[in-house]
């Protein structure tokens, strides 16, 4: 476990060099984040009844879902798995007295909490001194908050052990760019990335909400707005659960099976 602690330590530090990066980052999600609310709330205009979100509910989603993008999207990948793979550098990987797949998770995971560590101050802080109902609101409660902080960590697991998937395949692919655009499209639109699931019409809805996508950011989103709360919360917390041990025995298995099979060439 220190091991792992190290590299996660050593990949979060690195991570934190990109300042310029990151807060040129944080003023576009801030300007697209804006942007999103002003679509949304042209629709609400027309019947705020019809929408299954309240529209500061929907703000709340949206500034956090900016906030925390790096944490969330599927898009913010680690490209130097996919080098590692495609050129033959992971042989360097193989040789060392570590587990690569535990490896590989805690450096996608520090990866992702340093960017999002980066960004999020200055988005947060904007969304919160905007005007009703643009403006970023405190959840419910403090159980709802304990509870969004779980869910977060959840998603997080989750999001990375998907993301594993996606690289061992690449063991079996020439080129990563159709896997990663085919995972990255479907994991955005089922996890509430640009219309909450929600919104989705109820057949739809219902299947979407039991895939592992619902587990990533569509369920820390919901519960820090009030969108979900009490049983729902915990029984979403729990699918999290679910979906994180299900996706971390596949991956485990899968690249062992990849490692079996897998050949460098070159010197």
């Amino acid at each position: 476990m220190k091991t792992y602690f190290s590299l996660f330590r050593v990949r979060f530090i690195h991570s934190l060099q990109y300042r310029a990066a990151a807060l040129a980052g944080a003023a576009t999600q801030f300007a697209w984040g804006s942007m999103e609310l002003l679509a949304f709330a042209a629709f609400y205009r027309a019947d705020p009844a019809a929408f299954p979100m309240e529209l500061p509910r929907m703000a709340s989603y949206v500034w956090m879902q900016q906030a925390f993008l790096a944490l969330f999207s599927m898009w913010f990948g680690e490209s130097d798995f996919a080098a590692s793979i495609t050129q033959g550098s992971v042989a360097y990987d193989l040789v060392r007295p570590v587990d690569l797949y535990g490896c590989w998770f805690c450096q996608a995971a520090a990866n992702r909490v340093a960017r999002a560590a980066l960004r999020c101050a200055p988005i947060l802080l904007a969304a919160f001194f905007l005007p009703a109902p643009w403006r970023l609101s405190l959840p419910p409660g403090p159980a709802q908050f304990a509870l969004f902080l779980l869910s977060v960590a959840l998603s997080l697991g989750v999001v990375v052990s998907f993301s594993m998937l996606m690289y061992i395949s690449m063991f079996y692919t020439l080129s990563p760019a159709g896997v990663r655009a085919l995972a990255c499209l479907a994991a955005e639109f089922l996890s509430g990335m640009y219309v909450p699931l929600p919104f989705f019409p109820e057949p739809v809805r219902k299947i979407a909400e039991l895939l592992p996508f619902a587990a990533m950011q569509n369920m820390p989103l919901r519960i820090y707005s009030g969108d979900i709360a009490g049983l729902d919360a915990l029984r979403g917390v729990a699918l999290q659960v679910f979906w994180l041990a299900a996706l971390l025995l596949p991956g485990r298995l899968a690249l062992g099976r990849a490692l079996k099979k897998v050949i460098v060439q070159g010197g």
